[in-house]
């Protein structure tokens, strides 16, 4: 959420953010709907002043005998009651309408955050890995792994499109990443381990920039609650409407949970395979730092999401996202690529974004100024995967797979596999 104040001092800052997001100039259109609001705001803080003050008028008349001056003060009070109701309702109209202009505009991205228009224009930072030369041609995943014992068919039938049933050792390797995925997290970064509930309500969603504007992107339960898209919801809405010591800070979280997707932006894309699901798991990274701790903090969020890539030997690229290829809440995002022999492409594993205030803001969460009671901040928040649990099942099948259809455990999942050293195909 943007501060109106903020765009009042430095319009043009604010509408040069906006163009570099893609988006036509705004400010002006805010801060005249603003100027409106707080017009109307004056207008009843002025009869509300005027009425109290002509309510004491009239006993200070009726002592001195002035009848007809009480009964006059008296009618005035009487015409302010009645105009109050529509002073206040406009003023309140005027604050409901920049409040719903303000909250469907993106974060502004960062200075150091490439312009441009989509994904082509994301700048590759960093390689990792060698990729592996087979001796034979290497199949994607949902021709491999369908034997090994990932039930697309079962999953539809259940559930319809986007859902797969797991089973056998391929939903024992799926649990054994998830568990060292939080293993490496909570024993190595420091995050400290939680197990929020996966339905949350209108208030932690709006905070965590998921509502009014991606609605339709979650699932909305009959009782007004939503299905996490991710923890990070959960997470970082933890301390919404909170007054934080400094001491506190910073707050690193991590929870390993079921997420839920409509992927009603994404009709079409990934349709086959276990890439794009719309229920999934994923071991999330969320940090609630100090402003000035932000940056250093996204490094290393994003160095302790690549770990997980390194131990189970995936390569992988570091992506810079530009400016039209940013979320809507992100002021600076990096994304980790994972190699897929299979599709022979680097597809997405982590996003890691820094947010600065953006959702602090939306949740008033702030922190008191060590040594300086009075003195407040809003915090930063930031979030990751560390990583997708099934995009890195995919990895690990695409990367590890061998000529007679059976997929070899990596080395880091072997203490979590009770002694299963290989996937091998159904007969």
């Amino acid at each position: 959420m943007h501060d109106i104040r903020l765009i009042r001092e430095n319009p043009e800052a604010f509408d040069a953010g906006l163009a570099r997001r893609g988006l036509a100039p705004l400010a002006g259109t805010l801060i005249a709907i603003d100027e409106e609001r707080r017009a109307a705001t004056t207008a009843v803080q002025v009869a509300q002043s005027r009425r109290n003050e002509a309510s004491k008028l009239i006993g200070a008349a009726m002592a001195k005998g002035d009848k007809d001056g009480a009964e006059a003060i008296k009618a005035e009070v009487a015409a302010l009651k009645e105009e109050m109701p529509t002073l206040e309702a406009r003023a309140d109209l005027l604050a409901t309408r920049l409040k719903e202009a303000l909250e469907i505009i993106p974060n502004l991205p960062g200075a150091d955050v490439p312009d441009g228009g989509g994904e082509e224009d994301n700048v590759e930072v960093s390689r990792w890995g060698t990729q592996r030369e087979f001796d034979f041609t290497p199949r994607e995943h949902a021709d491999i792994a369908p034997a090994l014992g990932m039930d697309f068919e079962t999953g539809a039938r259940l559930s319809g499109a986007r859902f797969t049933f797991l089973r056998g050792h391929m939903a024992r390797l799926h649990r054994a990443l998830g568990q060292f995925m939080l293993d490496v997290q909570t024993g190595e970064h420091g995050y400290a381990e939680c197990n929020p509930p996966v339905l949350v309500g209108d208030d932690a969603m709006y905070g965590t920039d998921k509502l009014p504007k991606f609605a339709e992107d979650s699932f909305n339960t009959t009782n007004g609650r939503w299905l996490i898209p991710t923890s990070e919801v959960s997470l970082t809405a933890s301390v919404m409407g909170e007054l934080l010591d400094e001491a506190a800070l910073p707050m690193r979280l991590t929870a390993l949970t079921l997420c839920f997707r409509s992927e009603a932006g994404a009709a079409g894309r990934d349709t086959r395979g276990f890439i794009r699901q719309h229920q999934f798991e994923k071991c999330e990274l969320v940090s609630i730092v100090r402003p000035e701790d932000s940056e250093a903090e996204h490094q290393r969020m994003v160095r302790a999401a690549e770990t997980i890539l390194e131990r189970l030997a995936l390569p992988y690229r570091k992506l810079l996202l530009c400016t039209g290829d940013m979320g809507f809440g992100a002021r600076k995002t990096y994304d980790l690529e994972v190699w897929l022999p299979g599709q022979g492409a680097y597809r997405e594993i982590s996003s890691c974004s820094n947010t600065g205030d953006f959702q602090a803001r939306r949740m008033n969460t702030r922190y008191r100024v060590a040594g300086e009671q009075k003195t407040t901040q809003f915090v930063h928040t930031l979030n990751g995967s560390g990583l997708a649990v099934g995009r890195t099942l995919v990895a690990v099948i695409e990367n590890y797979q061998n000529k007679d259809g059976s997929v070899t455990v990596p080395d880091a999942l072997l203490p979590y596999m009770g002694g299963v050293t290989r996937l091998e195909p159904a007969q």
